[in-house]
């Protein structure tokens, strides 16, 4: 181990380093050395900080990764109000700013579409990061917002250091980024994103800072409170300024003195907007003055001496930048166009279903398209069709994957749809899976409902259905909306509903084509789930009533291992499949028909009391019919039975004749 001396003068020369590299691959784009060599440097510097811990300071390189969650965020006030800016929306607008300012110079700059911050360092050294709120005080991130690489921890490059400075920037996200974090959280089944501002947004605010590292999170500065006009007379030498200090100043700047100057510069933003990693919504116009700009003032919540022009909205043509795939609670793929994300009907959207690969493929759409958007039904976005691009290279034509891309199962197709067929083993199917476990026709767990079983699946509580059985009461009680009482109300009810009868098991695994008619058929057919995980595909399609298609999901079902795996912990929980208990063969042979509500029978409790007595339930009457049970307020069925000459049963006599 290095004598202190030494490793406090070579850790002070890594940082230099490993920051320096920092810069040249996040901000210039310009590495000088490989991934291996900076994580070469990077461990030398975690070793020496590991054997010398007191020489550990915040703004190392090692300390951007690896922080604590936060519990909550806590409100901080800013060093100055962060004003808003006047947007207009007309060149009209923006010669009245210029007739409000006596046709003084001002410095034209992009306008980013992110989350606005303030930065505060102290003795040149980062010390807390906040969200603009409400102007006055803030949301602090700063345990997010120093894992950005693209932020210096401590400044460097000038003698007359300020003491303390607080710049404002925005926080912003790559398209690419945005695209690839969009992507994620589809294929998690995950809410995507709308835009790259509410990603940013999203991230920032996080609890737990370990995802904002990995994101490629970025920030931009473009003010400051601490260097004074003396200083830095004008805007371009408060920029100036902030770059000398290892700041990032980003895009194109330019000091107008007229309306055409300021024409001209939003024109060529808007004509380059595309072609830019990060997303721009217009260009600000500040005086150029720092000195002239307090004789101007400000309204309630706007300077004076600045305002913002915005683009016009989006129209609805927008570009395909990749397609991700969604996995539903039934396993079903489909793949999702991830789109620049675009204004159709006062909406931004950054997404559009494609349905499924047959659509895709009919559609001729591929990764880098242009397409054209419409939301069906006012609500749902979907893409329209392509629009040809004459001499621009495309894209290979896209194909589904050949696995989940939640669980890594690998899938089936079923016509037109691509289907996981891990189910209940598969994450992103987990909170579908859930409600549909403890429903009532499944295993009718009271509480398990669609909040419950979402907050059980996005705080990361439940990965299966069997964890369900693990979860204490104290787990349930750090749910939104829970109590002591309806906390163990809960654990009770999972823990009661162990012993079930095989058919409702069947159900609640959620099987592709098994509902509580094929459920029941299978069970009373193999009796045990042991000798039904067992039946061969040809073995289940003999059973009376099951065609092939169901035969092959049953089987698949029962082949994939990951689902094996969960099924021998649901029953390691105490989850034990019960025989269906029969009840005589006195409607073996019968067929009946049900129409209209019965009082003291479900649907599917008078299907499964006619099955355990060895009757047969459709759906349509005709002259195989035996019975039309009727209920109130019956359906046509009652004029099918009435034609046919069906003989029709009230819910008197239908009780009489299961008695």
């Amino acid at each position: 181990m290095a004598d202190t001396s030494d490793a406090e003068e070579r850790i002070e020369e890594l940082r230099q380093e490993i920051t320096r590299h920092d810069r040249l691959y996040h901000v210039e784009n310009a590495p000088e050395i490989s991934d291996a060599e900076y994580d070469k440097l990077l461990a030398e510097l975690e070793q020496l900080e590991k054997d010398h811990p007191d020489l550990v300071t915040p703004e190392s390189p090692t300390q951007r990764v690896g922080a604590d969650p936060v519990s909550d965020l806590e409100k901080v006030s800013h060093v100055d109000p962060m004003l808003s800016l006047q947007a207009v929306d007309t060149a009209s607008g923006i010669k009245d700013f210029f007739d409000r300012i006596d046709g003084a110079p001002v410095m034209a700059e992009p306008k980013f579409d992110g989350l606005s911050v303030e930065v505060v360092y102290e003795e040149g050294r980062f010390v807390r990061a906040s969200t603009r709120g409400d102007g006055e005080t803030g949301e602090d991130i700063s345990h997010t917002l120093r894992t950005v690489r693209t932020l210096p921890l401590r400044l460097e490059g000038l003698d007359d250091m300020p003491k303390r400075l607080a710049v404002r920037g925005e926080a912003i996200l790559p398209k690419g980024a945005f695209q690839d974090v969009n992507k994620a959280r589809i294929e998690d089944g995950e809410e995507p994103f709308a835009n790259p501002r509410n990603a940013a947004a999203g991230l920032l605010r996080r609890l737990d800072p370990s995802m904002a590292e990995r994101t490629g999170l970025a920030v931009t500065f473009y003010d400051a409170n601490g260097i004074d006009a003396e200083t830095a007379p004008t805007q371009a030498d408060l920029l100036d300024r902030l770059r000398d200090l290892g700041l990032v100043v980003m895009g194109d700047q330019e000091c107008c003195t007229s309306v055409k100057d300021a024409c001209a510069f939003y024109d060529a933003q808007q004509d380059a907007r595309d072609d830019l990693d990060f997303e721009i919504d217009g260009i600000v116009l500040k005086l150029d003055s720092r000195v002239d700009r307090d004789s101007y003032g400000a309204r309630s919540r706007s300077p004076r001496w600045a305002v913002a022009w915005k683009f016009p909205p989006r129209t609805e043509e927008t570009r395909i930048a990749d397609i991700g795939i969604s996995v539903g609670r039934t396993g079903v793929l489909t793949p999702v166009a991830l789109l620049d994300p675009v204004d159709v009907g006062g909406v931004t959207v950054a997404r559009a279903t494609l349905h499924n690969i047959e659509e895709v493929h009919r559609k001729d759409l591929r990764v880098g398209d242009t397409v054209r958007i419409e939301r069906a039904g006012d609500v749902i976005p979907e893409v329209a069709e392509r629009v040809p691009r004459p001499g621009v290279e495309r894209a290979d034509p896209f194909e589904m994957p050949d696995h989940c891309p939640s669980c890594d199962a690998q899938v089936t197709r079923d016509g037109p749809l691509t289907i996981c067929p891990a189910g209940i083993s598969c994450p992103a199917q987990i909170k579908g899976r859930l409600m549909h476990y403890g429903s009532r026709e499944a295993m009718d767990i009271e509480g398990l409902g669609e909040k419950t079983a979402e907050q059980l699946a996005s705080v990361g509580l439940v990965a299966d259905i069997s964890d369900l059985y693990d979860l204490s009461v104290k787990d349930f009680q750090a749910l939104e909306g829970f109590a002591e009482n309806s906390a163990k109300a809960l654990h009770d009810a999972i823990h009661d509903r162990r012993e079930v009868p095989l058919d409702r098991v069947l159900v609640a695994l959620g099987i592709r084509h098994v509902g509580g008619d094929v459920a029941r058929r299978l069970a009373r057919q193999f009796g045990s789930l042991d000798d039904l995980m067992e039946a061969s595909e040809a073995e289940i399609e003999a059973v009376s009533g099951i065609g092939s298609e169901t035969a092959a999901s049953v089987r698949a079902f029962f082949s994939e291992p990951h689902n094996r795996d969960v099924i021998a912990d649901l029953r390691k929980a105490g989850v034990s499949p019960q025989p269906v208990e029969q009840a005589g063969t006195s409607l073996e042979g019968k067929t009946f028909v049900l129409t209209g509500a019965l009082d003291e029978w479900t649907r599917e409790e008078a299907n499964a009391e006619i099955e355990r007595r060895g009757g047969r339930v459709t759906s349509s009457v005709s002259g195989e019919t035996d019975y039309v049970v009727v209920g109130d307020d019956p359906g046509s069925k009652l004029d099918d039975a009435r034609s046919e000459g069906v003989e029709t049963l009230d819910e008197a006599a239908f009780a009489k004749m299961l008695d």
